[in-house]
């Protein structure tokens, strides 16, 4: 990795402090940063260098997967940090971070690289892209990078207006779009799922398979994003990028070897298979839900709408549920399930994979219960790739049973995500980020459902909080013959949810 400066504008908040420092200090303890190297924190409050580098430090012992208990090896750590204020706005602090800049590239003798991450609002980085390009902070000699967080737009128009300012000051190659779920293990270890084993690969296509889920299940509220979130809501939030994002991951083809070029042309093919629902299709395909009072693990919560900040009247998504389908000789036919909500019966996301059943249909008169084959890959909290297959039950003389084969050792203090992205984003490897090609096709795919959830074409379902949505996200699957794969049966299951809300 070549000596650089990592510029973080942000640096007094939540991101940086729960996620950005431990992911550096990681990565510093495991030898993946350059010998020489500087850190330029960023923001409004009047800090020095060395209350910077406390809070730095108080974030290590709060948020490191890694305790840091080695004082010598924190203090190393902290030396490469410095902080200036900075008012985005104000076009002299660009020109002071300059000269500090260069200042610190003279005193560590390392070339004029440059990797600037945005730890702030989407709605400052028009702002922060075209004054580094004004003050001359990204025109040095060696290479600049941009770091940025989502969202990315608010819709199709907004993003495409966002991609063409950032790109009068930075390249698309040197734009690292972050989708912190492509930074998980475990995720970026479905490339390899199937090149290196290739009985998976024989059978990744739709003679073998019957359906893919996509789930992410968040037992949490809006907690304080309320002003945020009531502006965006699940289908912004979570299904145009992260959801999205893993729907790709799991329906590309790779050769061996694959280069990340092939990879991020793959996805992309992927988004362009992808039909285009109809506004008037997105009723027939499209779940949209919101959560109500209930209990989560056996606390009981209130429903969206009393939450504070929330109006009484809010008719945000807090939940959605979709049936996609992608027409390229891969996948024709397979159907692709997502869903991702808020206050739901647990924490966990993954990606299952069922199989077609030959078997089911000679054994119907042994066993009318006999499980599909399955590929569980479990993203989170706990991780794991799983291939679940019948085998003959030795004590019930004719029936099968489930077997599973650990496809993923899962490794004790295995590096975050961000940790990852971070690594990639300074060597300059953007395999695992968002291209804007991906970007764009994703928005161009929900722009229909967010024009019928603006024009109320979609009901509102309320389901209670602690449940797994909607009971219509179950009919969503009943009718084409299939069920969500590892819920318990909770009671919203048994019945259509009563409560459906229309403006």
């Amino acid at each position: 990795m070549e000596p650089n400066t990592f510029i973080l504008f942000g640096a007094t908040g939540d991101l940086a402090k729960r996620k950005i420092y431990p992911a550096l200090y990681n990565l510093f303890v495991d030898g993946k940063l350059p010998q020489a190297f500087s850190v330029i924190g960023l923001g409004r409050r009047e800090w020095s260098d060395e209350s910077f580098q406390a809070n730095v430090e108080k974030s290590l012992h709060q948020f490191s997967r890694r305790e840091a208990k080695d004082a010598g090896l924190v203090k190393d750590f902290l030396r490469v940090f410095r902080y200036s204020v900075l008012d985005i706005d104000r076009k002299e602090d660009y020109l002071k971070l300059l000269k500090l800049t260069e200042s610190r590239e003279d005193e560590l003798r390392i070339p004029r690289n440059r990797l600037f991450y945005l730890s702030v609002g989407p709605e400052y980085f028009e702002t922060i892209a075209a004054n580094i390009q004004v003050s001359g902070l990204g025109s040095a000699d060696g290479w600049k990078r941009l770091v940025i967080e989502k969202p990315f737009g608010h819709d199709l128009q907004s993003a495409r207006d966002l991609n063409l300012k950032l790109g009068k000051a930075f390249a698309e190659q040197e734009i690292f779009r972050i989708d912190h779920y492509l930074g998980k293990p475990v995720v970026q270890r479905l490339e390899s799922l199937q090149q290196a084993n290739p009985v998976i690969q024989a059978l990744w296509t739709n003679r073998y398979i019957a359906n893919v889920q996509i789930t992410a299940n968040e037992s949490v509220g809006v907690e304080e994003r309320a002003g945020y979130y009531d502006h965006v809501g699940a289908v912004r939030d979570m299904f145009q990028n992260h959801m999205l994002q893993l729907m790709m991951m799991a329906a590309i083809h790779l050769p061996h070897d694959s280069t990340i070029e092939e990879v991020r042309f793959k996805k992309k093919k992927v988004m362009e298979s992808l039909e285009l629902l109809q506004k008037g299709d997105v009723v027939a395909n499209v779940i949209r839900g919101q959560y109500k009072e209930g209990s989560v693990q056996g606390k009981p919560v209130v429903g969206y709408t009393s939450e504070p900040g929330i109006a009484p009247d809010s008719m945000n998504d807090t939940f959605i549920a979709a049936k996609l389908q992608l027409d390229n000789s891969y996948w024709r036919g397979v159907p692709f399930y997502i869903r991702t909500g808020k206050r739901l019966k647990e924490k966990s996301t993954r990606i299952v994979v069922e199989f077609k059943e030959p078997l089911k249909q000679s054994l119907a008169k042994n066993d009318d219960g006999i499980t599909p084959n399955l590929l569980v890959i479990d993203i989170g909290p706990n991780e794991g790739i799983t291939l679940q297959l019948n085998a003959k039950d030795p004590e019930q003389k004719g029936a099968y049973k489930p077997v599973h084969i650990d496809l993923h050792a899962s490794q004790e203090n295995s590096p975050e995500a961000y940790e990852n992205l971070i690594g990639d984003a300074l060597t300059g490897d953007p395999t695992f980020f968002a291209h804007w090609d991906e970007v764009e096709l994703s928005w161009q795919w929900v722009q229909p459902i967010l024009n019928a959830f603006e024009e109320n074409l979609v009901p509102l379902h309320l389901y209670a909080a602690g449940t797994y949505g909607p009971a219509e996200s179950d009919a969503l699957l009943a009718q084409d013959g299939y069920h969500w794969w590892f819920d318990s049966k909770p009671e919203q299951n048994n019945e259509i949810s009563k409560g459906v809300q229309y403006a």
